[in-house]
């Protein structure tokens, strides 16, 4: 069982001082835990185009009531499965189902109507529900995803502060303090079948739009909670030695540093993508892989939020090759060094020169590390680290990125990325998230909102202003393209051919869209 550990009042106020935790939380059942053989059975006949459906249904009686209904009734003649879904429970629906734009408003204007159709309530507990209940309103990404999502909603929450709606999030962020207080850690989403992993650990970044609210003061009240948060992503090092390079989701690099990669211990196919994983796990079986493991690479490269791309594939293009748990991120690594380094901030103003000290130092080595260990001379770029091989993986993404971002690269390093950034991944809607054409969602010829403003900063950070400005202008361009031709914002955008939709991946490009609005907002803003 997946332990996930949990902060008490108690040991809250002593997480400021130590690394201790609390007793394991026992976690709510999954929906293939819940309905078993009704899970399976409708996942396997296909019945709903999208496997994510049944798992967001919402049970109208006790689950177990119903299995046993479903055991009693399906051998009969007469019996359709569909139908029996449809009785027994509450089918999901999309934010925008009811919603038609107006196309002669200004994208801004579409944006402010989009946030009240993206807001969602404080949930109530619902028994057999995969929801994970949130205490306060929350908004989602939208289409298909009807929950918030972790990485997503620091996007979202940037243009939330450009369209002057703080209480929502102030809610957003309260809900995260939540999170972390119940389960231990940010899950993927607030759902039953993500409690196993995380996301890219932005609360960090979160914190530092409620300093820019709340003043400097914002830094203690987060403490406990960024604190936490360490102690999840690092959990594991005390396992690493030299014959134990990788426990968990810490690794250790030559010369014994300790860095992160993304995990999930769960090696199955995942519920919301069955039986697609369960049918790719068994090719992959032929082909000599484990479905075990390749189950777990799935998931690690779930946790990275860039699901899927060819930077974790072997050879680049086939699934069967994914060794996700195996690469030591970049983006990753950069991210964990802004959050040591807010640690630092927060225990020097919290009066732990001691604490202080020694996040001063992590972040410090860190830093070193980033600079060294996923710099390549030969490719005069940042890239993601094979643990097993010990090498540079030959994947060149957006990921690269980061060590401007969080101004970590020297100044030599920052202009040979932003060469490269200007002549090969600058396209005319914006920058292109890898130079690989695989057919993954996170692949060229996408552009990604997150990635857009990552890049656009991180030129900025070294004084490449020129190239950050074309990098805003084509985005916002081809976002105000597509909409005033869809009436849609998007999830992803073909930024090779800007008249084309982006696509690639395992379902169909989804409107709304969360961190599109939010990143549109912050660039028309900087």
């Amino acid at each position: 069982m997946f332990k996930v550990y949990v902060p008490n009042p108690v040991l809250r106020l002593h997480l400021l001082k130590s690394d201790s935790m609390s007793a394991p939380l026992s976690l709510p059942l999954t929906p293939d835990q819940l309905f078993g053989p009704l899970y399976f059975d409708v996942q396997l006949s296909r019945i709903f185009g999208d496997s994510k459906t049944f798992v967001d249904c919402v049970p109208k009686m006790n689950p177990a009531d119903i299995v046993t209904l479903y055991e009693i009734q399906k051998g009969k003649p007469d019996f359709d499965l569909l139908s029996f879904v449809h009785q027994h429970f509450i089918l999901p629906t999309s934010p925008a189902t009811d919603f038609t734009s107006n196309v002669s408003v200004s994208t801004v204007e579409h944006i402010e109507k989009l946030w009240d159709l993206l807001t969602r309530p404080a949930d109530a507990p619902t028994e057999g529900s995969s929801r994970l209940p949130l205490p306060y309103p929350h908004v989602v990404p939208g289409g298909r995803f009807r929950e918030i999502f972790y990485w997503d909603s620091y996007f979202t929450m940037l243009g939330l502060k450009q369209s002057g709606r703080l209480s929502l999030l102030r809610n957003m962020m309260d809900n995260f303090t939540y999170l972390i207080d119940t389960y231990g850690f940010i899950p993927n989403g607030n759902r039953t079948y993500f409690q196993s992993r995380s996301q890219p650990p932005y609360f960090a970044q979160m914190v530092d739009l409620m300093v820019e609210l709340d003043g400097p003061d914002a830094l203690t009240h987060y403490l406990p909670y960024m604190r936490q948060e360490y102690n999840f992503w690092m959990s594991g090092s005390t396992a690493l030695s030299d014959t134990v390079s990788a426990s968990e989701r810490v690794v250790q690099v030559p010369g014994g540093l300790v860095l992160n990669r993304y995990w999930d211990p769960l090696t199955t196919p995942r519920p919301e993508a069955y039986p697609k994983e369960a049918e790719a796990a068994q090719q992959a079986r032929h082909m000599g892989i484990s479905p075990a493991e390749f189950s777990r690479h799935i998931r690690a490269a779930c946790e990275s939020g860039w699901d899927f791309s060819s930077r974790w594939l072997a050879d680049g293009k086939s699934m069967a090759t994914i060794y996700a748990a195996d690469i030591v991120p970049v983006d990753l690594n950069c991210l964990m060094y802004y959050l040591e380094n807010q640690l630092q901030k927060a225990y020097s103003q919290s009066n732990n020169p001691q604490e202080a000290d020694r996040f001063r130092q992590l972040a410090a080595s860190r830093k070193e590390t980033i600079q060294r260990l996923f710099w390549s001379d030969t490719h005069q770029f940042f890239m993601d680290y094979d643990l097993v091989n010990q090498q540079l993986t030959p994947a060149i993404t957006l990921a690269g990125v980061y060590p401007l971002f969080f101004k970590l690269a020297t100044p030599e390093q920052a202009g040979s990325v932003h060469d490269r950034l200007r002549d090969e991944f600058l396209q005319p809607g914006g920058l292109i998230t890898s130079l690989e054409r695989s057919g993954q969602q996170w692949d060229s010829p996408n552009g990604w909102a997150p990635l857009q403003w990552t890049a656009y900063q991180a030129l900025k950070n070294y004084g490449f202003d020129q190239t950050a400005q074309e990098v805003r202008r084509r985005w916002l361009h081809l976002n105000d393209q597509v909409f005033k031709a869809t009436g849609k914002m998007t999830e992803k955008y073909n930024v090779v051919t800007t008249d084309a939709a982006g696509g690639g991946g395992n379902y169909p490009n989804q409107d709304g869209f969360g961190w599109t609005n939010g990143v549109y907002l912050q660039l028309l803003h900087s």
